[in-house]
């Protein structure tokens, strides 16, 4: 369906910082790194996150330049990491791959002919979650210890499904997928200037006058991460079609259509692979000579890349009271 045919139905409004203060927010770990990392890339010297040997590692300027910003507002994040991924999902991983391929070669010729921006701008294209920046990730994150919790498949699922448990207050991703996950609340632009986004399930199924299958329903005929939609279906015309035929099967009927496994794709929303078994803690006391010396000297990042986002944090801690929640 696209982040931005979603966007047309769902209801989402301007939240103040302090509205939310003292929540706890489980955060798509792989979308909110992803946007970390491709910043940091494009906005940093190679060379800062790069080690002697080769080994990139911005995730770990962007993850302590990232981090503060939950802690300055008295917001305690649980990143939630993807299991492995669905078959489902190979065509859009495999089109995710290509983009990347071509956007090496559009930075090869850029930096041929010496255009420093546009080649920094398309290395941020090429950036993927490598082994070792899942690893290094969860390194840091131990060290300050913000929780981690492992899904078994898509860390959005999982993330809604602590929602719905009420062992969380919000999910936190800029992916409007939470909406089909069934997240009651998702909070957006955590990473951006100014107030972050809620968005909020009821009253976008109230507003457009449907049921979270039926919401469900509308995203497989526009089309989503795991299927092709039908040719000239967008959001309004879905949507009219559920109203006037109750749901996925009956429009796909009426319209003589097929969607190629669209009974597993309403399944992965409607009934994900989910785990409860996990525990959460929120008392954050982070080791952060740990934490400076894993990032500065196991990974050799230069010490002022992060010693700002490292202060930050130390004392943002301290006066929230974090690592003294229970």
């Amino acid at each position: 369906m696209g982040n931005a045919a979603l966007r047309q139905l769902a209801a989402l409004e301007s939240v103040a910082f302090d509205d939310i203060s003292g929540s706890v927010i489980a955060v798509d770990a792989h979308n909110w790194l992803y946007r970390y990392l491709t910043t940091t890339v494009k906005f940093t010297s190679d060379a800062a996150y790069t080690t002697e040997s080769g080994v990139e590692v911005a995730n770990l300027i962007g993850v302590v330049q990232g981090l503060p910003k939950f802690f300055e507002h008295d917001l305690t994040p649980v990143f939630v990491f993807d299991g492995g991924v669905t078959e489902l999902k190979d065509e859009e991983v495999q089109e995710r791959r290509v983009a990347r391929e071509e956007a090496v070669e559009l930075q090869a010729a850029a930096e041929e002919r010496g255009d420093e921006l546009a080649a920094s701008r398309l290395e941020a294209r090429t950036q993927r979650l490598t082994e070792t920046i899942h690893e290094t990730t969860r390194g840091l994150l131990n060290r300050l210890d913000v929780p981690i919790i492992e899904a078994p498949a898509e860390g959005e699922a999982q993330a809604a499904e602590m929602a719905i448990r009420g062992d969380v207050d919000y999910v936190g991703s800029e992916d409007y997928d939470t909406l089909l996950f069934g997240a009651p609340y998702t909070v957006r632009q955590l990473t951006s200037k100014g107030d972050p986004e809620l968005m909020d399930l009821q009253t976008t199924l109230k507003n457009q006058n449907l049921t979270r299958e039926q919401l469900v329903d509308v995203a497989i005929l526009c089309g989503t991460d795991f299927n092709d939609g039908i040719s000239g279906i967008g959001p309004a015309t879905a949507i009219s079609a559920i109203n006037d035929h109750g749901d996925l099967w009956s429009v796909l009927d009426a319209r003589d259509e097929f969607i190629q496994h669209a009974d597993r794709v309403r399944s992965l929303f409607l009934d994900p692979p989910v785990t409860n078994e996990y525990t959460l803690h929120t008392a954050i006391n982070p080791d952060m000579d740990a934490a400076r010396s894993y990032v500065v000297d196991d990974w050799e990042v230069p010490a002022d890349e992060v010693e700002r986002g490292f202060e930050r944090i130390e004392t943002s801690v301290v006066q929230t009271g974090l690592d003294e929640w229970i």
